[in-house]
């Protein structure tokens, strides 16, 4: 468990480091990960710090590696997700080989890339040369003169070209204008695509040809063309002249084609070759680069020749970091040793949770809310048990928490090859609180067998202590309601484990179990702020504010106790006192009295009447009032307590020169303390009343997904089962439908989106009406300079 009940003890160091094994204290440093350095020159600007230039050195590598994945994953290399061993940071004098290495590569791939770039270019305009002399043959078949509407004098001249089909339009006009309509053209679409050289999207294209007369419009007309991105090809108009240049065309395609597969598979073997590194150098230029910005937090003392830095380390792990430093000093052969020396500070150290697998997910839910101070108690111990707990009261399904519970067991259970799996961020969410939701299916198994619900049916297990005129199957098979009478149908013992069955096919059934789940949750919820509260008395002992064991914790306990605490005696006390077989009559179930009637007649003060017929005992127990009232004035006497009593206090710290900084600080007015304390004091007593009320939730939630399940099994498979029709036939096949749907509905409403409901309802009552007795949450997390850290971001790329 480490220090989950309470973080770790820091300590603020200070780190003498020689300058020549800096660089390696601190990569070894970086691998053990329990260090957080301080910025010792936040005042100096990135560009006065000492080892700019190394960590824009590392940037350019970076940028360099950036560039080569993103080729590598534009030829669909792949890429290995993680290396077998952990790289060191490289030293100083072998980063320039590294440096040179990853420039080596980068220069190799854009020759690469800028060679098939133009080898593609060339097989582009090849390929749209042959598709101009094929394209526009059929053009030169007329005589020049049918080209225009008109006959003309002298020879016609044209030129042939490709270019986008979807700029030919705007193209097209343009040539009218130029030409006032002696500019004939001619289009011809080509139905292959064309793969861009540099986007690789499809293309598509036409080939035009154009008849004019004259130099004048000829040059025009090649400008248009350039304006346009056209292309223009020397397409000869005589046969003989065209089939020279027809067969060149085509040797020369075939002969690029086969370097450019040459060319391509040569392409393939070097970037698989240095894919094999890239994940390797990616993690050894993070962790050089994360070494020089954090030596830009040391100071150098150029007396001393040695470089200084502070950071908080956890007491305990003091002897590592000293450990390492004696390691690096005999590794570099340092004349002068480098040394570790702890230092007071009134800082507030950082808050530091010792965690594993399994309590790391219990840990976060706290954390979502606000980090522990220093040395507080922290909730994430008491969740691992009562999150859960409170979550299966509310889910309460034998067979639902079946369902959550197989689920998170195979995420434990294979969680070393789920870990490496990326599905997306909400399965990262899920197999984070693996362990959470693994608790939650086993506490929803559990109080599924408290209320005996099994996807919506009960378990007649240990037999029924009610007796019924017909048996429980028949009952159930065909659908019969009774109406149960305890006096008269009941054995008098127990049902061993949960609810007794019986009360599945009881007309009265929603009424019994609104009843006792009601007050269970109010029993549970009482229950979990008394010990909120009361986890509030480590806190001031050990942070030495013992004063408040007096000024808060007892009024606070008090007040709980004599008001709702009594509500929960009442509970205990009507269900031990009150039945069907009591000898006394007054004492039977129809004399007993409501609970809530009598808590409103305690706090108002007023005299409790019965009002049921035959019941003259209007009590509990003997001197119920008298005693009612002692604990209605000591939780009034606690309101005042809770309110003057710390304020009189600092009044008399403040007057007597007695300066405690855990009871407000010097010169601090009296008026912010009386009205800090005003308003907490108003904050719990109105908290104990809502917060009491907000635990019904544990009820509605329960009966609600109960219903929910009753009805999906009502109006789906029920449906089935009493259709009438032969199990082999019709009704086989109407098994097989329902229960499809009822398994889904089961899965995406019941299991699913309850169970997140239920979740979400158990977070708040952790975060407001369990914390807020005792937690703060004001604290920062310990965040150590750990090459861990970069290695996982490394691998979730």
């Amino acid at each position: 468990m480490g220090s989950i009940f309470r973080s770790e003890p820091m300590s603020l160091c200070q780190l003498y480091i020689q300058p020549e094994a800096a660089f390696l204290s601190l990569s070894e440093l970086g691998e053990l990960g329990v260090v957080q350095f301080r910025d010792l020159n936040s005042e100096s600007s990135a560009l006065q710090r000492r080892f700019i230039t190394e960590v824009r050195r590392c940037d350019e590598m970076e940028r360099q590696l950036n560039f080569i994945q993103a080729e590598l994953e534009k030829d669909e290399i792949a890429i290995p997700a993680v290396t077998d061993d952990n790289p060191r940071a490289p030293m100083p004098r072998e980063m320039i080989d590294l440096e040179a290495q990853i420039e080596r590569d980068e220069e190799e791939i854009k020759e690469l890339s800028a060679n098939a770039s133009q080898m593609e270019q060339s097989f582009l305009e090849y390929t749209e040369f042959i598709h101009a002399l094929e394209k526009s043959k059929d053009s030169f078949n007329h005589t020049q003169t049918d080209a225009f509407d008109e006959p003309i004098e002298g020879p016609l001249d044209f030129v042939v070209g490709v270019m986008n089909r979807e700029r030919f339009l705007s193209f097209e006009r343009m040539i009218w204008r130029i030409g006032r309509g002696n500019i004939f053209v001619r289009q011809i679409d080509i139905e292959e695509p064309f793969k861009d050289p540099k986007t690789k999207r499809d293309i598509y294209k036409i080939v035009f040809v154009l008849f004019f007369q004259g130099e004048q419009l000829k040059s025009r007309v090649k400008k248009i063309c350039g304006g346009y991105h056209a292309t223009l090809y020397p397409v000869p108009h005589e046969q003989k002249e065209w089939n020279e240049a027809y067969s060149g065309a085509k040797i020369r395609l075939a002969d690029l084609t086969l370097v450019i597969n040459q060319t391509k598979d040569e392409r393939k073997v070097i970037m698989s070759n240095i894919a094999r590194n890239l994940i390797r150098w990616r993690i050894m230029v993070k962790k050089m680069k994360a070494i020089y910005h954090t030596l830009n937090y040391f100071n150098m003392d150029l007396t001393n020749k040695c470089m200084i830095g502070e950071c908080w380390i956890a007491t305990n792990d003091i002897p590592k970091v000293q450990d390492a430093l004696i390691r690096v000093s005999s590794a570099s052969d340092s004349e002068v040793k480098s040394f570790l020396q702890t230092i007071k500070s009134a800082e507030v150290p950082p808050t530091f949770m010792r965690t594993n697998k399994f309590t790391q997910g219990f840990q976060n839910l706290i954390d979502s809310y606000g980090h522990a101070s220093y040395q507080e108690v922290n909730p994430a111990l008491y969740t691992i048990i009562t999150f859960p707990f409170l979550f299966g009261i509310m889910f309460g399904d034998v067979g639902h928490g079946i369902i959550i519970f197989l689920f998170a067991l195979w995420m434990v259970l294979f969680e070393e090859r789920l870990s490496k799996w990326k599905a997306g961020e909400i399965f990262d969410i899920f197999f984070g609180g693996r362990y959470i939701i693994l608790l939650m299916g086993i506490f929803g198994m559990y109080a599924g067998f408290i209320y005996n619900d099994l996807f919506s049916k009960s378990m007649n297990i240990f037999g029924s202590q009610f007796y019924v005129n017909r048996s429980l199957t028949e009952v159930v098979r065909d659908g019969i309601e009774v109406q149960l009478d305890p006096r008269f149908e009941y054995s008098g013992d127990a049902y061993p484990l949960g609810l007794d069955p019986a009360w599945q096919v009881s007309t009265n059934k929603i009424i019994f179990h609104n009843t006792i789940k009601m007050k269970l949750s109010i029993i549970i919820g009482v229950l979990h702020m008394l010990f909120g509260v009361c986890m509030s008395l480590p806190n001031h002992f050990h942070l030495k504010r013992k004063m408040n064991v007096i000024l808060e914790f007892i009024p606070q306990f008090l007040f709980l106790v004599c008001l709702f605490g009594y509500m929960v005696f009442m509970i205990f006390f009507k269900w031990t006192t009150y039945g069907p077989h009591m000898a006394d009559p007054q004492k039977g179930s129809s004399c007993a009295p409501s609970i809530l009637i009598y808590f409103i007649d305690m706090i108002l003060q007023r005299e409790t009447k019965t009002t049921i017929e035959g019941c003259t005992n209007a009590w509990m127990y003997e001197n119920q009032q008298g005693i009612q009232q002692i604990l209605v004035l000591v939780g009034l006497l606690c309101i005042p307590w809770l309110l003057l009593g710390k304020i009189l206090y600092v009044w008399y710290l403040n007057k007597s020169g007695v300066k405690d900084h855990n009871y407000g600080h010097p010169g601090e007015p009296m008026s912010e303390v009386a009205i800090y304390q005003i308003i907490h004091t108003i904050e719990y007593i109105l908290n104990c009343i809502s917060h009491t009320a907000s635990y019904l939730r544990l009820w509605a939630l329960s009966l609600a997904h109960s219903q929910l399940s009753d009805v999906a099994w009502g109006q789906l498979f029920q449906i089935a089962l009493k259709s009438g029709f032969p199990v082999l036939g019709p009704q086989g096949v109407m098994i097989f439908v329902l229960f499809g749907a009822w398994a889904a509905v089961t899965v995406a409403i019941l299991v699913t989106m309850e169970g997140l409901s239920a979740f979400l309802h158990c977070l708040r009552l952790h975060w407001v009406e369990f914390m807020s007795k005792f937690y703060d949450g004001k604290g920062y997390p310990f965040e150590p300079f750990s090459f861990d850290t970069l290695k996982d971001e490394d691998e979730g790329q």
